[in-house]
């Protein structure tokens, strides 16, 4: 494979692992947002601690999907590990996201649903580019490079039309 064709795979199963990553993560979002908003409409809990409960809920959803579809052709040697390291980088996460919901509810008093929501997304916004990097880098690690080059070579083969190339007309 040509270093061309080399960087060119890579580029592909990196945009793939990003849309997957997004795919999940937009669930997620949807499952912290109707959680976070649930629990803030029908229970009289305070604002930043119904949003970390809907933050709970969502990182232990994101697992399933990134550990089973995302990430599911990583590594998968140690479990505990990887449920451990997710579990802190997802607790960094959770900080990072509802300390941007603490801030702008006792910081600014921005504490309207429509204001407490908008803080919400833009916490997990800030959060989700921390967990992504961390995610792949940490947790869910990537097989060793003669693996990896393999499962490419495998992808570009699914990708590519049949060697066999049958003769037609030569336009002259």
């Amino acid at each position: 494979m040509s270093e061309r064709g080399a960087l060119r795979a890579r580029l592909d199963l990196l945009a793939r692992e990003v849309a997957k990553f997004g795919a999940v993560g937009a669930l997620g979002l949807v499952v912290n947002i109707v959680v976070s908003n649930l629990i803030w409409r029908t229970t009289e809990i305070p604002v930043v601690r119904a949003g970390l409960m809907g933050t709970i809920v969502a990182i232990l959803f994101n697992y399933l999907g990134f550990r089973y579809w995302t990430y599911r052709d990583r590594d998968k040697t140690g479990r505990t590990r990887e449920l451990m390291l997710f579990l802190l980088f997802s607790a960094v996460g959770a900080v990072i996201e509802t300390g941007v919901l603490y801030l702008a509810t006792y910081g600014f008093g921005w504490n309207s649903p429509v204001q407490s929501n908008v803080f919400k997304i833009v916490g997990i916004g800030i959060a989700t580019l921390f967990r992504f990097w961390s995610y792949r880098t940490w947790v869910f690690r990537a097989l060793p490079a003669k693996e990896a080059v393999l499962d490419a070579e495998r992808f570009l083969e699914q990708r590519r039309p049949s060697d066999e190339v049958t003769p037609g007309p030569v336009a002259r």
